[in-house]
């Protein structure tokens, strides 16, 4: 496995007017994933993610809200850190557009484009769309709509400073087509050189206060701010240190891949090389840019509530399985269909199967027929095909992973597990035990050192997972993981882990022992069941103890149109005074009930954990009657 000398990745810096979603963390952990394999060869790595904070619809979205953009921002930017730290992501750098260093560069490199002559002021009528933060020409519009959000989008006419990006057009074409490896997959590359059949034009890098506050002002023109992308793709070298660190951006700069979903190719693919271009830069190695997650083919949005969220997959079935199951069924640069079934079949098949199986088998027979590990004797050709195949694999594995093609390179570990699997049956030590211990004893030797690479090899996919295995598997010291023979042997092995309880499938017409508790097996509503519950905040008016009963309080409620009573167990945890004044969720048709002669009507949401007792609120203050979708 031959080290490069570095390995610098990137995402696209997510947009703070959502949560993440699956398109999000898909992206993410595909970057994580790549960085942990670079660095387990030996390269020098960096990976960059964050946020991006200007524009429009911050603007807006505060203004709903009645607080600051900067204030929505760096409520919305908590979400984004912790999904990646629950998603077990390793960020070398956490950038945000609002930072001051970031600001100060992208100031300095507007002056220096304003300075060369390649940003000047004119006038310019177009069709704006919002969502996109971008204007459209008649063109570009489909049936007088957006392209991407299918809106009619308005026309404006106003002055504006302009980035001369037309002329880079033929220069951008040559390029591309002496840099095969810049545009991936092929299909995108093709899409960008369509694009730039047609005559370019120049590009709006500005947007007046009067329409638009919240951005970072031109350094030439005070009445103006940046526009978001010419501001957002800058974060590529302002994190490494542009204007402000020259050595450290010297070392890292060209990136090796820019991580991207196919819909904002033409701004990664045409834009910001023509910018790159302007400033004398070398462009990134290669834009990759990704299928989108579909559900039932269909790409996820909110009007058609079909929003898979990573985090909730997460708490049911664990960080490491939903990490696999992401890199192994997408192949980059395709869309990927998922579904719940396909999920459990994945999991079931190669996790909880495959390599499970085979955990617990190994595990099991060293313990109970061996004080320790195995000394491995002569091995027969029967084994030197096994540590062939598991010296050959890191290798293998690595030409997978600088090809981008994650999906190949875990199928050639699982090919493995495999082989493992088939090599236990053909030798079945459970019966040699009996007859010839010292060649028992080699057959599970060989067996553990090729799960013990396995492990390695799947640790930068399942990190929490493999570390928990390759804890419980001894090792003799050696500079290379995957040289073969590191299981110290004469040294006791303790249990090894149960990784992937399998999953009883409710749809599977197979039979499978229950999930154990360590992963849940909820039970499924249709959406149109859950579209029956009507959720709404509701702010405490009054709170009171009720005679007698040591667990529940009386509240008022205001729910925006009319006060309620509810009765809840929650004076455990809460003093009644303490509550007045706070916003709940209330699950506002629930049929009334009588509790202690009591009448309640609705209940408060609660979640609990080792014995604390927090109330489901809303991140801002909407005040009562906010209905919860």
């Amino acid at each position: 496995m031959p080290a490069r000398k570095k390995f610098y990745v990137t995402t696209p810096i997510y947009y703070v007017n959502d949560k993440p979603h699956i398109g999000h963390a898909y992206t993410t952990i595909v970057a994580d994933v790549l960085t942990r394999f670079h660095r387990l060869r030996g390269d020098a790595t960096f990976f960059l993610t964050g946020t991006d904070e200007h524009g429009q619809k911050v603007q807006q979205a505060a203004e709903r809200t009645g607080i600051s953009p900067q204030a929505h921002c760096d409520q919305m930017v908590e979400h984004f850190r912790q999904a990646w730290e629950k998603l077990n992501i390793k960020y070398d750098y956490f950038i945000r557009t609002t930072d001051k260093e970031h600001q100060k560069a992208v100031q300095s490199a507007l002056d220096e484009l304003y300075a060369k002559g390649e940003i000047y002021l004119a006038e310019y009528g177009g069709y704006y769309c919002v969502g996109c933060e971008r204007f459209y020409t008649r063109k570009e519009l489909v049936e007088g709509k957006c392209p991407q959000h299918l809106q009619a989008p308005d026309y404006i006419k106003e002055k504006n400073y302009f980035f001369r990006m037309g002329k880079y057009q033929e220069w951008l074409i040559e390029y591309i087509h002496q840099h095969p490896e810049f545009i991936q997959p092929e299909s995108r590359r093709n899409e960008v050189l369509g694009f730039l059949k047609n005559p370019l034009g120049d590009l709006c890098i500005s947007r007046p206060k009067s329409r638009l506050q919240w951005g970072i002002e031109l350094p030439f023109d005070p009445d103006y701010v940046t526009y978001v992308w010419f501001d957002a793709l800058l974060n590529y070298i302002t994190a490494v240190g542009y204007k402000q660190q020259q050595e450290n951006f010297t070392r890292w700069w060209p990136a090796d891949y820019h991580l991207i979903g196919k819909d904002i190719v033409t701004t990664h693919c045409v834009y910001w090389p023509t910018m790159l271009k302007a400033l004398g830069l070398p462009l990134p190695r290669t834009i990759l840019a990704h299928g989108w997650w579909l559900v039932a083919e269909t790409k996820m949005s909110k009007s058609l509530q079909n929003i898979i969220k990573p985090l909730d997959l997460v708490d049911t079935y664990g960080v490491d399985a939903v990490r696999y199951f992401l890199m192994r069924d997408m192949i980059l640069g395709q869309d990927a269909n998922f579904s719940l079934d396909s999920f459990i079949k994945r999991y079931n098949s190669e996790l909880a199967n495959d390599l499970g199986n085979l955990v617990s088998r190994i595990g099991t027979l060293i313990i109970k027929n061996f004080p320790t590990i195995p000394e491995p004797s002569s091995p027969s050709e029967t084994e030197r095909k096994i540590e062939q195949s598991a010296t050959a694999l890191p290798d293998t594995v690595m030409q997978f992973i600088d090809a981008m093609r994650l999906s190949d390179a875990l199928e050639a570990v699982i090919s493995f597990v495999r082989e493992l699997n088939r090599y236990m049956e053909q030798r079945q030590p459970w019966h040699l035990v009996k007859t010839d211990r010292t060649v028992a004893g080699t057959v599970l030797y060989t067996a553990l050192e090729g799960l013990r690479i396995t492990a390695q090899l799947l640790q930068p996919v399942m990190p929490s997972k493999m570390k928990e295995l390759l804890d419980k598997i001894p090792v003799t010291e050696a500079d290379n993981p995957f040289n073969w023979g590191k299981c110290k042997s004469g040294v006791p092995l303790t249990t090894l882990p149960i990784l992937f309880p399998r999953i009883e499938n409710q749809t599977s017409t197979t039979k499978a022992p229950v999930m154990t508790p360590e992963i849940p097996s909820p039970e499924q509503i249709s959406i149109t069941d859950f579209g029956k519950i009507k959720l709404v905040t509701a702010k405490i008016i009054t709170a009171e103890s009720i005679p007698n009963a040591n667990k529940l309080l009386k509240l008022q409620v205001d729910t925006g149109t009319e006060k309620r009573q509810i009765v809840a167990g929650i004076a455990e945890y809460f003093q009644p005074e303490n509550l007045v004044g706070k916003t709940i969720i209330l699950v506002a048709n629930l049929q009334p009930a009588q509790i202690r002669g009591i009448r309640s009507e609705g209940m408060l949401l609660a979640a609990k954990k080792d014995g604390r007792l927090t109330l489901l609120t809303t991140l801002d203050d909407l005040g009562p009657g906010a209905a919860i979708s």
